[in-house]
């Protein structure tokens, strides 16, 4: 089997995980980085180009598209996806899973458990609304942008005030989140699809803007309850997504999903678990392959009435 990889680097932790477990089991595997890929559209066709030469077949697409080239990345995560290539998390996807508010907005819809959440424009109106998610501790969510940092931890009104300040200030549209601390820490769940494949409860560092809570913190494999299994696997399928991290607190004794990550980090919870989770996604990747193989079904033909 032909494996695309698209990433900025081989060279990435997780990246290069996949390319190990690929040839592992016996495939061939290339990495594209998405900003080098150049794409043709002309109302019959779909093609595609590396560094101006055309592009050959893939069977299977697996994106790992970096927040800084979303938009480029994600158009061309569609170009394959005209051509009819399978592709492990689709743009919409991962679109959906990138802007935070829009992916709270599809699971709340759907009936799935979020904390509480607020939005607004202004950093006096937020810290306002912090009471509406329970007072500090807070989650402070950049929603879409070009910088690698989007999340940080604020344990007081007054780094909440700071953190606001600072972002807003840069033009960045932002949600501040309930974050319960049950003994400080939260729960990631590994979803591949629609399977919670492995799970770990992590201590997030307070008060430091990041990628994701899981940069800096501890993380303690766990076997998690089916309701947290459940709401994980639902989460992820809503959203859209084959592969996902899924991230969860317990309010109240109730799993409540406050993040859904498209391209998550694989090296940090393969160590916390011993769980081959680059193994686990070329598997998935061979099962899409081999469903894109089979024949379509034909429908039954209704019996034909005979003439009296």
């Amino acid at each position: 089997m032909k494996i695309t990889i698209l990433s900025r680097s081989a060279s990435i932790p997780s990246t290069r995980r996949l390319v190990e477990a690929a040839r592992a089991r016996g495939h061939r595997v290339r990495v594209l980085d998405p900003v080098k890929v150049e794409m043709h559209l002309d109302g019959r066709s779909a093609n595609l180009y590396y560094r101006r030469k055309r592009l050959r077949p893939s069977d299977v697409v697996i994106p790992r598209i970096a927040q800084s080239v979303s938009n480029y990345g994600l158009a061309v995560v569609t170009q394959f996806a005209l051509r009819k290539v399978p592709v492990m998390n689709s743009a919409t996807a991962i679109a959906q899973a990138r802007n935070k508010m829009r992916s709270l907005q599809l699971l709340s819809a759907a009936g799935i458990g979020i904390p509480s959440t607020v939005m607004a424009r202004d950093a006096a109106d937020l810290k306002a609304m912090v009471s509406l998610v329970g007072g500090v501790p807070v989650l402070v969510k950049i929603l879409q942008g070009q910088d690698k940092a989007g999340v940080m931890v604020c344990e007081s009104l007054q780094s909440l005030e700071a953190a606001l300040e600072a972002i807003l200030g840069l033009g960045h549209n932002l949600v501040v989140q309930q974050y319960v601390r049950k003994t400080g820490h939260d729960v990631r769940i590994m979803v591949v699809g629609g399977e919670a494949v492995a799970a770990v409860r992590r201590r997030a560092r307070a008060g430091r803007l990041s990628h994701t809570l899981i940069r800096g913190a501890k993380l303690q494999k766990i076997e998690p309850t089916a309701a947290q299994r459940q709401i994980a696997v639902e989460a992820a399928k809503l959203v859209g997504l084959e592969v996902a991290a899924v991230d969860l607190l317990d309010v109240k004794g109730a799993p409540k999903v406050f993040e859904v990550n498209s391209s998550p980090s694989l090296t940090e919870m393969e160590k916390a678990t011993g769980v081959d989770l680059a193994g686990a996604i070329i598997a998935r990747a061979e099962a899409l392959v081999a469903e894109s193989r089979r024949p379509a079904r034909a429908s039954p033909r209704p019996a034909m009435k005979e003439t009296p």
